[in-house]
């Protein structure tokens, strides 16, 4: 991971960004409750600041945490313990996903990797980060893995070029369609960015040994919500119930392949083999 990321995330509000947004954080949590097993260990690789992982000790799991930034580990131990669970955390671990050492092989009844795989921007990283995922999951166990669909960055590249530099030049842009990666030109922006070809999903997953369950569109098509504030709150002055049905269509939607790739997170879930 490179300096430029680090200095990213010291200064941004992680935590905030899932209440800003909560799409992608509530439609997550509907297939995690459906996929993950009654009770167990589970494992959130590249937690933030613990945002899933102190929801799912809320549920009664246990948890072992792990992220490369201190700072973040730091802030889920304290969110941990202002909530009331930090007895469920088993660990906090600054850990790279790439070399997990802090955890033991097939110690995790589930494990969850929601940020590591779009900021490693090699191929052989990203293969390494996979079998550490499988390594410390127990056969059978349920893995959780996000990832950023390339098809969506290149029409908000198209849409807002002016605040995705170097996008904003059509040789740049261009080299982005062919390789996925992204390194913004302005200082302090979000970068050092992988965005995969959604089609190529299932595949290296399963080349990892990892057997496909599901492949969902973490907001879809109403990604909108999350960027536009004047819709979103129109559709919560509807009433609960009108904003449930909307949640709904959301989710009733979020496995279809022809709109995966306009969701900004895609999420993996299978079984390790």
């Amino acid at each position: 991971m490179g300096s430029t990321i680090q200095d990213f995330y010291e200064a941004f509000d992680e935590w905030g960004r899932l209440d800003r947004e909560p799409l992608e954080f509530y439609v997550n949590l509907h297939y995690l409750r459906k996929y993950l097993p009654a009770s167990g260990h589970i494992a959130d690789i590249g937690s933030g600041p613990g945002k899933y992982a102190i929801e799912l000790a809320q549920w009664g799991y246990q948890i072992g945490l792990a992220d490369v930034m201190p700072r973040f580990v730091a802030e889920a131990r304290d969110k941990s313990r202002s909530a009331g669970v930090e007895s469920r955390f088993t660990g906090f671990h600054v850990s790279n996903a790439i070399e997990l050492s802090c955890f033991s092989d097939e110690s995790f009844d589930a494990s969850l990797m929601m940020g590591p795989l779009y900021h490693l921007q090699e191929k052989e990283e990203r293969k390494q980060a996979l079998r550490e995922l499988r390594r410390v999951t127990k056969p059978g166990g349920i893995v959780c893995a996000a990832f950023m669909p390339r098809a969506k960055f290149i029409q908000q590249s198209i849409r807002q070029p002016w605040m995705w530099k170097p996008h904003h030049e059509i040789e740049a842009l261009s080299e982005f369609v062919k390789t996925g990666v992204f390194n913004h030109s302005d200082p302090g922006r979000f970068t050092g960015v992988y965005y995969e070809q959604v089609d190529r999903i299932i595949p290296q997953m399963e080349e990892e040994g990892f057997e496909t369950l599901q492949l969902i569109g973490s907001d879809g098509f109403a990604s909108v919500l999350d960027h536009d504030p004047q819709a979103a709150e129109y559709w919560r002055s509807q009433g609960d119930e009108a904003y449930r049905q909307l949640m709904e269509l959301i989710i009733g939607s979020s496995d279809d392949p022809y709109m995966l790739g306009v969701s900004t997170h895609v999420l993996y879930i299978g079984r390790r083999l």
